[in-house]
């Protein structure tokens, strides 16, 4: 039996957690930090902080907890528990402010946090209006050494030491269409919504990643070097299960902003592949030393989360020796839905799509168009959400006859592969995070001298995109670029605020009064 269809074998993510562990239980499993974790540490350490959950804390099966950690080898680790123990895991980005987590928290019902200590102050702002009920506090270095809580919550660390004396329960098996994740998107509208992704959602895209996998050499003799966030659905599915369903060793970049940090991981570590997105690939080849690295068994780059350019294709290759393979996937479908095929990449094209996986054209009418025509993508397949957490509106009108409607625009290509042309929705992407206008012009808004706001995107040399702002003002309004911004950093994550900021005496308007941001991105 195929590794992709081993993994579907298991009801729910348990199972394959515990199944992979047992099969490979002395490799390395995770590294970080130059600590290494092998699969029966990780399966032992997850196990202990569910048997803690199960014992010691009020949570239920079915009760979200959300994780607000960086890459470090704690994020699996309790990811695992808490699946183990039936919880719902709800992904926080670190960088969110006071604002975002309180929306967050709110809309999921998380009744559990666990976070990283540096971001204590921002969970206390807001910790009398949101319904957490318990707090768990790890830091960057507990798996390192020995460290002393500076806090007054529930400490990670002693919570494992704790689990680890608490008699043995048997792990909650959850069926497969009950809920593992919620993987908040700003979707159409902008507004935060967590899709509900299903055991069955995230092993089955899983498999298909892993059946992919097979057309390559097998995949030993080093790391896998995960610089994206295991907060993003595109890590948390491809490293934290497929990969690791595979038996890879993945090794784990807290801050790959950190690009001199970076190149000194590799090369003290021996990586066989990377994922990562456009920015990335760019600032790590021009990093002086990073040329110098061993690329003798580098095997496979994998990109996604925003365009990769052939510029930065061409410019890789030379370096590494090693082509980059495109995907295309969305938070709503666990997240992968096309992938190029390995050593016949197709820059443009975001690939072929994965098995099982339906993908049409769509005119306005959502009738199919002909093979060559653009229009929107949508999708059918087993790794589509069950829907928009407790909105059922939103699904209604984002899932019709079973296909999902992306909001990109694009094409079948002659040989099947799908190129996207556009975006519908009027999402920027900075250095692969998400941003929504809709989010940051009601911010924008909020400000007492601020009548109007309109937010675009304009193409950045650096990040990919950036936030440009078009605002109209009060008549008596002092307002400096300066201002704004700093208003901005209050309320946004630093990848949210304006990186340019344009006063207007009023916005381009439709006739029915529709903001015109198309005028706007060509001014």
């Amino acid at each position: 039996m195929s590794n992709w269809q081993s993994i579907l074998q298991h009801q729910n993510l348990v199972q394959f957690i515990e199944s992979t562990c047992v099969s490979a239980p002395e490799k390395q499993a995770y590294q970080c930090l130059g600590k290494g974790h092998s699969y029966a540490e990780i399966e032992q350490l997850s196990t202990y902080f569910a048997q803690w959950i199960q014992h010691e804390s009020d949570l239920q099966p079915g009760d979200r907890i959300a994780i607000q950690l960086p890459n470090l080898t704690q994020y699996p680790i309790v990811a695992y528990g808490a699946l183990k123990a039936g919880l719902i895991i709800v992904n926080t980005n670190p960088l969110y402010t006071p604002r975002e987590m309180h929306h967050q928290f709110n809309d999921s019902g998380a009744k559990a946090l666990i976070i990283l200590e540096d971001l204590l102050p921002k969970y206390e702002a807001i910790k009398d209006k949101i319904g957490i009920e318990q707090v768990i506090v790890t830091r960057a270095a507990d798996l390192l050494k020995v460290t002393e809580p500076t806090h007054q919550y529930f400490d990670l660390m002693s919570l494992l030491e704790q689990g680890k004396s608490l008699p043995e329960q048997l792990p909650i098996q959850a069926k497969p269409d009950d809920i593992a994740v919620l993987q908040y998107t700003g979707g159409t509208t902008g507004v935060a919504k967590g899709a509900s992704l299903t055991h069955a959602n995230i092993l089955t895209n899983a498999s298909q990643m892993a059946q992919r996998l097979e057309q390559l050499p097998p995949l030993d003799g080093g790391s896998f070097i995960c610089p994206l966030p295991l907060y993003h659905i595109y890590a948390f599915t491809v490293n934290m299960v497929a990969l690791f369903g595979l038996g890879v060793t993945n090794t784990l970049i807290p801050n790959p902003r950190d690009i001199a940090g970076f190149v000194e991981t590799l090369k003290s570590t021996p990586f066989i592949g990377m994922s990562g997105i456009n920015t990335l690939f760019v600032g790590l080849c021009q990093h002086p030393e990073f040329k110098d690295l061993d690329f003798s068994n580098f095997k496979l780059t994998i990109s996604g989360g925003s365009a990769l350019n052939s510029s930065t294709f061409n410019l890789w290759k030379k370096v590494t020796g090693c082509t980059i393979t495109e995907g295309w996937g969305l938070s709503e479908t666990s997240p992968v839905l096309t992938l190029n095929e390995f050593g016949q990449q197709q820059p443009g094209s975001v690939g072929t799509p994965l098995g099982d996986t339906d993908i049409q054209v769509w005119n306005e009418d959502n009738q199919p168009l002909p093979q060559g025509e653009v229009g929107e993508l949508v999708i059918k397949g087993p790794q589509v959400m069950k829907g928009y957490w407790n909105r059922p509106e939103d699904t209604e009108k984002s899932i019709i006859n079973g296909y999902f409607l992306t909001g990109d625009v694009g094409l079948i290509l002659p040989n099947g592969a799908i190129q996207i042309v556009d975006r519908m929705k009027d999402m920027i992407i900075v250095s692969g995070f998400n941003v929504y206008p809709n989010e940051i012009e009601e911010v924008l808004c909020q400000h007492p001298e601020i009548i109007e706001a309109a937010v675009v995107g304009e193409e950045d040399e650096k990040t990919g995109e950036k936030v440009v702002a078009h605002l109209v003002t009060t008549l008596d309004s002092e307002l400096t670029e300066k201002d704004i911004e700093t208003y901005c950093r209050e309320n946004l994550a630093a990848y949210k605020v304006p990186r340019k900021i344009l006063f207007l005496k009023e916005l381009p308007k439709s006739t029915v009064g529709k903001v015109l941001r198309r005028e706007l991105r060509t001014a």
